[in-house]
Formats: structure tokens, sequence, C-alpha cells
């Protein structure tokens, strides 16, 4: 009896739950419409004291359980021009995420949604969008990246919907005077995959082009497409007018797929690629580069305190393909890895490969044979002399059939060589015996030659075109200073730089010196004694003053063979700011005091390669009396820059 009768009371209570649920859903859905006006208003008041905004509509409603509609939506920033409008929108939820309080977009309907990007002078309409949250991130919040950008990537993915239809899309900037937009007439998404057209207008143009693709939230994928209507180049527009850069290409592609791995870490995996590439920019290049085809299969692993670039990624440019490897980890500050190790390969792959107008030194030269490569650097910013510096290309039976564009062999008999200027020529003269001012290296003075490979390059004659250890040091000097003041080149790159690549100032001019030096180098097309005597021939000595001949007269009015050991020691000290030979010496034409140290360094050099004795060196200081044609220099004002890197910055024997 007592079991029946709770069982029956059991019932009761189950009937009686369900009926409260049933009702509780039922005003639920007959008051949607204010619960719905009700939520939005408090997270919409909170938007507004936030970021400084007016957020309005006309209307918000919602048709059926899942279904949202509003009308005449805009956000303004306060004393700002209009950021966002829309006429219309319906937008339909995944039902089962709003039960477990999650937003999952099914299907959106827009009509009229126009975004307005605008800056006047340095006030924009936009600048709340970068403003951090602060006083509620932790320190904690700060380090976890794969959290960061896990959650970025989930309210992306789950903004995107599975199917929709948006008409008169419309984006714009207006920077002053300038404008550019971007109108979207219709943007179809059917199971996932869109297709629609694109239309810029910026610089008194329009330009017609065409993305199609596929966005999946549930495998958390995303694919695009991005070519011309017509086929041609799409050109993107703005980059030539605040930039000077000019970017072209036939198609565009990219794919990212995200991952969720064990501990909290997330990996990012894709593939962006570029077909028919065409870039200018003075600053990369003095011609447009072109690249045929260019890939990136990627796969980023990010955990809690690093991002790492795995070494599963490829990088493929024509026929060249690599695989590197980068990490970034942060502690209490950095540590930054990088490598590329490359087995051997055909040589011709490499050469072939180069984009066009990037190497133009070594554009179309034949190549026989195999090279391989590798390449550490593994900065840690914690303890900046613990800094590795590895580089090693090597060779297996490579060797050149037949030059391109340049000669890199000119060197080898008289040349024309040109000196310029802020890329413009200031003198050409040639280097050779049929020039009088030429001067073979026997008849320069071997005090003068030892001075300045002691300041430049003490091991010249040993390395073969590059120092590691000089790298290395220089740039743990430039970190520990947070800028460019040391650079760790070698003599012979200065020579290739002067000879082959002096009108070209540009970001990846040295690679292109790298490459060039190693081939003259480890190729032997030229030899040390005849690379030092160009060098010797070329270095500018003064303003307009080139060559060991001519700075001999110009300040000794004498032969090179016939230098002093101070008159040669304070030549090599002209060496590094040849324009501001006159910083050495005070009102009275005597060098200044903080020229000891150097002279004293480098009498001592002189001495340990047996060309003056201890005694000599222990007896010179830093007195010239100048008898050329730069005493006509004085009196003018004294320039105050240095010129003379202290001691310790000299390269090391």
């Amino acid at each position: 009896m007592n079991l029946f009768s709770m069982g029956h009371k059991t019932k009761i209570v189950i009937l009686s739950s369900l009926a409260l649920i049933v009702v509780a859903l039922i005003a639920a859905y007959v008051g949607r419409d204010a619960l719905l006006n009700y939520y939005a208003k408090g997270k919409f008041d909170k938007l507004e004291k936030k970021y400084g905004l007016n957020i309005s509509y006309a209307r918000l409603h919602m048709p059926g359980i899942n279904e949202i509609e509003i009308e005449k939506f805009s956000v303004v920033p306060n004393e700002r021009d209009t950021l966002l409008t829309l006429h219309s929108a319906k937008i339909d939820l995944s039902l089962w995420k709003m039960l477990t309080l999650n937003a999952e977009v099914k299907r959106v309907i827009t009509d009229r949604l126009h975004i307005s990007f605008i800056k006047k002078d340095s006030i924009s309409n936009y600048d709340f969008l970068f403003k951090k949250d602060k006083k509620n991130e932790t320190k904690e919040d700060k380090r976890d990246y794969a959290r960061k950008v896990s959650d970025i990537l989930d309210m992306s993915f789950g903004m995107l919907p599975e199917n929709g239809d948006m008409k008169d899309l419309v984006m714009s900037y207006r920077r002053d005077s300038d404008y550019t937009e971007v109108q979207i007439p219709t943007l179809h998404i059917s199971d996932n995959r869109f297709v629609t057209e694109i239309i810029v207008k910026a610089d008194n143009a329009e330009h017609h082009w065409m993305s199609r693709g596929r966005l999946n939230n549930n495998e958390k994928t995303v694919e695009a497409e991005l070519y011309s209507k017509k086929r041609g180049k799409v050109l993107l527009p703005y980059l030539n007018k605040y930039y000077g850069a000019e970017v072209a290409f036939d198609t565009l592609a990219y794919r990212l797929t995200e991952t969720e791995l064990r501990g909290g870490e997330i990996a990012l995996s894709g593939k962006a690629e570029v077909c028919g590439l065409q870039l200018y920019h003075a600053g990369l290049s003095p011609e447009v580069v072109n690249l045929d085809k260019g890939s990136f299969n990627y796969k980023i692993n990010v955990g809690k305190d690093f991002v790492e670039l795995d070494s599963a990624t490829v990088i493929q440019f024509n026929k060249l393909q690599f695989h590197p490897y980068i990490k970034a980890q942060k502690k209490e500050k950095w540590h930054i890895t990088m490598s590329v190790d490359k087995p051997p390969f055909d040589a011709d792959d490499l050469f072939s490969s180069l984009p066009k107008g990037l190497f133009s030194s070594v554009e179309g030269i034949r190549t026989s044979g195999k090279l391989s490569y590798h390449f550490l650097l593994d900065i840690d910013f914690n303890n900046l002399n613990a800094l590795k510096l590895e580089s090693d290309l090597k060779s297996h039976g490579f060797s050149i059939l037949g030059y391109g564009k340049e000669n890199l062999a000119k060197m080898n008999g008289s040349f024309l060589y040109t000196a310029y200027e802020n890329g413009v020529p200031v003198r050409t003269f040639i280097v050779g015996p049929e020039n009088p001012g030429f001067c073979p290296l026997d008849s320069i003075s071997p005090l003068l030659q030892t001075a300045v490979m002691q300041s430049e390059d003490g091991s010249f004659f040993a390395h073969r075109g590059f120092r590691l250890d000089a790298m290395r040091n220089a740039l743990i000097y430039d970190l520990k200073r947070k800028k460019f003041a040391r650079g760790g080149s070698t003599i012979s790159m200065q020579l290739v730089k002067n000879v082959f690549l002096n009108r070209n100032k540009n970001l990846l001019r040295k690679l292109e010196e790298a490459m060039i030096v190693w081939l003259i180098e480890n190729k032997g097309i030229t030899s040390k004694h005849r690379m030092y005597e160009v060098y010797l021939n070329i270095a500018e000595w003064g303003p307009l003053v080139y060559g060991a001949r001519e700075a001999s007269h110009f300040y000794f009015d004498k032969e090179p063979s016939q230098l002093t050991p101070e008159e040669a020691i304070f030549m090599a000290s002209i060496i590094p700011k040849p324009k501001h030979f006159r910083s050495s010496f005070d009102e009275n034409m005597q060098l200044k005091p903080w020229l000891g140290s150097y002279f004293r360094l480098i009498a001592n050099r002189l001495s340990r390669k047996g060309l003056i004795s201890e005694e000599e060196a222990a007896n010179i200081l830093p007195v010239v009396k100048l008898t050329g044609a730069s005493v006509n220099n004085f009196p003018a004002p004294v320039d105050s820059v240095t010129v003379i890197l202290p001691p310790e910055e000299v390269n090391n024997e």
C-alpha cells in the first residue's frame, strides 16, 4: 500500500513538473519579444557605456522560437560619423545551441548592410575597436595564447552561417579626401558554400573581382579563392598611394582548419597560395618582382605561452621548397628559435626559382650539381649572450655553367666602376691599369694594406666571404641597444655590395649580396689577392675621393707606397665615415685625443704582423700633418659626427 502510494505521488510530481515546464515554455514563447528586447537592451547598454556608442534599432522581434529579425539598426560612436547601418536582417539560430546557451547562426538574410570606416586627421569612427579591456584581463589571460586564438576562432566560426543571402553589402574607407569602397551586390551561401562578385572602387577606377569558397562551423574550416571576374590580374588598390607598393596577382587562395589538441593546445593548418604575383616597391627591389607560383602549406601549434610553426610546414616558390621551423615562447621575455635544414637538392632548382626582379644580378645563371643548406638562429632575450647563429650552404659537385645578367668574373680584368650616392651615380672610372689613378696591390704600402684589413676584416684571407662570429656579435650588440649599430660585414661583402649592387638599396639586397659572395668565394671566381686590390682601389676615402692612390695624395701628397705608420693608420680610420674625415680633427687641425686608443690598437696589430717593432708601436701617437688637397677643407666648421668605432667595436683579428 505504501509502495503504491509512493509511486502515485511520484507520478503527480513528475506530471506537475512537466506542466510547469510547458507553461514556462509557453510563457517564454508568448513573451519572447519582450525577453529578447530586455536581453538586447542590457547587452547594448553595456557596449554603449564601455565603448562610447549610440546603438539603435526600430524593431527587434522573434517570429519563431529560433528566429530573430531586426530592422533599421545603426551604430554611431559618440561625436563620430556613423559606423554601421542595416536596413533589415533575419537570423535563424541553432535551436540545440540555444538550449545550451550558445549561439550558432544557421541562416542569415540581410538587406543594405553598410559599414563605413572614416578617418579625419587623427580622429576616426573605429578607434574604439582597438580599445583593450585591461581592467578585466589578468596576467594569465595575456599569456594564454591558445585560449585567446581559440576564443576568436570559435566566435568567428559561430557567426558563419551555413546558408544565407546578403544583398547590397557595402564596406567603405574614407581617409580625409581619399575614398575606397567595396561592394558585394549579392552574397549567396548554400550548404556552407558561397560565390559572389566583389566591386572595388578606388583611385577613380573600378575593379570587378570574384570570390568563392566554403564555410563550415562543425569542421571549423574556411576556404576562399579570389580572382578577377575577367580572369585578368587582381590589382590591389590603396597600397600605391600610401605605401608606394603595387601588388597584383592572378589568383589567391586560402584555407584554414582549427583542431583542438591535448593540454589545451590548438593546431591551425591550411594553405595559402598565390599565382602570377607581381610586386613592386622601391624598398624591396628597383624592378617588378614576379612569382609564377608560391604556396605556404602550414601547421601552426599554439599553446599557453608559445606559438610554433611546425617543421611539417612547406614553403614553395616555383620549383624550390623547404621546411622552416619557428617557435616563439614567452616566459619573462621572448625566446625565439628559427631553423631550416634542406638536404641536397638540384642547384638549378634554386636559381631558376628565384622571383624575377628580386635577384637581378644572378638572374639567368645556369648551374649543375647540388646544394644543401643549414640555418639556425636561437635568440633568448632573457640571455642575449647565449645567442646562436649557424648558416652553412654546402656544395655537392656544384659548378657554374654560365653567368646570367651580371658577369660575376668581371673583377678579374679591367672594368668600369660607378659610385652611387642615394641611388644617383656620382662618378665613373676604370678599375685597371688603363686608369692612371689605379694602384696595383704591390704598390700599396703593406702598412696601409694591413691597417685597413685589421680595421675592417682581420681574417679576410682566411675566411670564405663570411664571418659568422662577427655577425653573431654584431647581432647581440644591436639587440642589446635596440638599434642597428653594427653590421658584421666582411671586406668580401663590402666589395660585392659596391661592385655589383651599389645602386640598389633595399630590404633584400643583403640576400643577393650573400649569394654573390658565396658564389665568388666558394667557386674561386676571383682570387683573394685581386679582390683586395679592387677593394683598395674603389674604397671611398673622402668626399668623392676613391682609391688608395687618390686618397694618399688627397691627404699627404704622396704615393701609397710612401706612407708612414701614423699616416696609414689614419687613412684606415677614415673608411667607415669618409665624408666626415674633418670630425677627426680639432680647430687646430690636430687629431682629437680619443683617436689615441684606435691608433694604439692598430699599431699593436702592425707590430704582431712584423711590419713595425714593438718599440715603434709603443711610440705611435695620433699625430699626422695634412699636406694634400684636403687642407682646403679647413677651417670649415668641425663636424661633430664620430667617425671611428671605439676599439671594442673594431673587427677582431
